[in-house]
């Protein structure tokens, strides 16, 4: 949002595509336009901007998949802290918990001898 209304005060009458590309411009987003993702970024971005469909975004499809295929490809393309949704802490990476198996006594094997008859 706040990239969207970067410099709006200029121009009233400014074409769409102008206002996409200063939206761009906004220093609140060059960290994700310049990241290993920023082209993909940048095209879902601007798609999202000018879309004229009913519902917002909706004619996107193709840059997002894009966008989220780079994430997935580099899951460090954006940092931490612009990844995670608003409110939510950035969690770290816990310890695995090492477990020990301790089979039940009567699944123990006392003596190494052959098993006796049962008659």
């Amino acid at each position: 949002a706040e990239a969207a209304a970067f410099g709006d005060s200029a121009a009233v009458n400014e074409s769409q595509d102008s206002k996409a590309e200063k939206a761009l411009d906004c220093p609140c987003i060059s960290e994700l336009r310049n990241g290993e993702c920023g082209v993909q970024f940048s095209d879902a971005f601007l798609c999202f901007l000018k879309s004229t469909a009913e519902e917002k975004g909706s004619d996107c499809v193709r840059p997002f998949v894009a966008l989220q295929n780079c994430i997935k490809v580099n899951p460090g393309a954006f940092s931490k802290d612009v990844v995670k949704e608003e409110g939510e802490e950035v969690k770290k990476e816990e310890e695995p918990v090492k477990y020990r198996i301790i089979p039940p006594l009567w699944a123990r094997d006392k003596t190494p001898s052959s098993p006796k008859p049962k008659l």
